[in-house]
């Protein structure tokens, strides 16, 4: 009998898009693969009431949903390289011991990105699915709680595979969603200089990569290369109804571009360079959607909206992603 408790991910960082690796590191979270190879039953009238056993393979796929589980400074990385922008290393933080890396999103070129190899399974069959990329990704978090991540990736077609061995579990570091700030500017600021202290009380941010897969006729039934066809961010907040959030309806109403930051740390780095600790930024530029009415929340007033975040021309500014950590490399 397989047991669920053996299931595990595996993945390594391709050196070129769809010539798979061995994996390189554990996964610290839950998923299964899925095998997207879509069989066809043939339609034709051969004499048959049952029909005849005619059928053909139109094409191979893969997908993995990387379930809900709590974001880390060491293994976010891993999922905004693929997804956002190629940093898969980090840069030493000058004499600290930290590592920055920074995920800057396309503007006016398509980006660069990272695929994986994917191991997964059990003790009784693993599979593994190369050219992997992720479709979304998804950060979210609530008071009393630590930030969660998740992602949907497809890949090219499933494998059965044995797990490569010898893979040591990774120390990580929860991000913890109280021990965030939420900074909100003009356009003409800069980003992360005003914090708007107790109004922040959730958020839920969606990130569509716009990656896409490319088929022809290539010789193969799997596609054989990947687009960008263009991202779609939306980013869910719940403020206190307080006077910042009075001033941000206000800003909503007369449609003010906003540059908004959030930025959480954890532990004190060995030693300080720029950044004393671990840390994980949000910087974004853009106008809010919508407001919703005011709701409540543990007998708060509270207000939800929806900011979409655009490239801004006065900001300069899109949508970046910054993780500090002290390990210099996510994949090993």
């Amino acid at each position: 009998m397989a047991s669920k408790k053996l299931r595990k991910i595996q993945f390594g960082l391709e050196t070129t898009a769809g010539t798979a690796v061995a994996a390189t590191q554990i996964w610290r979270g839950l998923g299964t693969i899925q095998d997207d190879q879509d069989v066809r039953f043939a339609d034709e009238d051969v004499g048959y009431l049952s029909g005849a056993n005619r059928t053909y393979t139109a094409s191979d796929g893969a997908r993995l949903s990387l379930d809900s589980v709590e974001a880390t400074f060491e293994q976010l990385p891993v999922l905004l390289t693929c997804g956002i922008a190629e940093d898969t290393a980090g840069a030493a933080d000058g004499e600290g011991s930290g590592y920055v890396y920074t995920f800057t999103a396309a503007t006016n070129a398509a980006a660069t990105l990272s695929t994986l190899t994917i191991e997964g399974g059990d003790d009784q069959q693993a599979e593994e699915m190369e050219y992997a990329f992720p479709e979304r990704i998804r950060i979210s978090g609530a008071p009393g709680d630590a930030l969660m991540m998740s992602a949907d990736f497809l890949g090219r077609q499933v494998a059965t595979t044995t797990f490569t061995g010898a893979l040591s579990l990774p120390s990580v570091e929860e991000i913890i969603f109280s021990k965030g700030t939420l900074y909100i500017d003009t356009a003409g600021g800069t980003v992360g200089t005003t914090a708007k202290s107790s109004t922040l009380l959730g958020v839920d941010i969606d990130i569509g990569t716009g990656l896409v897969a490319r088929r022809a006729a290539n010789g193969e039934l799997y596609f054989d290369s990947v687009g960008q066809a263009g991202q779609d961010i939306s980013v869910q907040l719940t403020y206190e109804h307080n006077s910042s959030a009075v001033s941000e309806i206000a800003a909503w109403r007369a449609e003010t571009a906003r540059q908004i930051q959030l930025k959480w740390e954890g532990s004190a780095l060995t030693t300080a360079g720029d950044y004393s600790n671990k840390t994980f930024i949000l910087n974004m530029a853009g106008k809010y959607e919508s407001f919703e009415p005011i709701d409540e929340m543990d007998g708060n007033d509270i207000v939800r909206c929806t900011f979409k975040p655009q490239y801004d021309t006065t900001a300069e500014l899109f949508f970046q992603a910054i993780v500090v950590s002290s390990d210099d490399d996510p994949f090993s």
